[in-house]
């Protein structure tokens, strides 16, 4: 990670935009209305940073997980806090419900299914950008802290990888303010040496 300069973020900041932008117009085309998202900042991190960056490790955050297989191994997430959970929510399912506590499994699956279209539609960007295949899952959803939700990659990739691929990014939709959410990739030590060979760092 440390031999990445600022040109090669710039490229995975660029595969990001790519990979939102699909993901935008789906969701547009499910809201029939017109939305935005930006990726202002990507950052390598270690594990233990990612959860003081979302505001601590006791912080209530949806976890949209999948897994990635194929010449690229590893995971993706997608984290979102509960006020922004529901702001999407009421976005797609044209609700007004402020309760950021409790959420039906209705509304549980229509959080997933944004959480699928966004990590399927990063992954197949830079899937297309580097020439490789990586396949994602059906979906995980949960609420918890955000050291829950962390522990997954960290205790299943923390021996392999010694960080992930923080992009944060903002949504812009027609009937709330800006949301934040925020990727996590996660490869593998090999399928991470994958990803710079093809960017032209190794």
């Amino acid at each position: 990670m440390k031999s990445l300069n600022q040109i090669h973020i710039d490229i995975l900041r660029e595969i990001g935009n790519i990979g939102v932008g699909n993901a935008i117009s789906s969701l547009s085309a499910l809201l029939n209305a017109e939305m935005k998202m930006t990726v202002p900042e990507v950052k390598f991190l270690e594990f233990k940073e990612v959860g003081t960056i979302l505001g601590g490790d006791e912080v209530l955050v949806f976890g949209i997980l999948v897994q990635i297989s194929g010449d690229i191994n590893g995971m993706m997430m997608f984290l979102v806090k509960p006020e922004s959970a529901r702001a999407l929510i009421n976005s797609l399912m044209g609700g007004d419900s402020d309760d950021i506590h409790n959420f039906n499994e209705m509304e549980q699956s229509a959080l997933q299914e944004i959480g699928n279209i966004l990590c399927s539609s990063y992954l197949g960007a830079l899937s297309g950008f580097i020439n490789k295949t990586a396949k994602p899952t059906p979906p995980v959803v949960a609420l918890d802290m955000a050291t829950a939700i962390l522990s997954v990659p960290a205790i299943e990739f923390g021996k392999m990888a010694d960080g992930v691929l923080f992009i944060d990014t903002v949504i812009d939709t027609p009937s709330c303010a800006s949301i934040s959410g925020f990727f996590l990739l996660v490869p593998d030590m090999d399928s991470f040496n994958i990803i710079l060979t093809s960017l032209g760092v190794m």
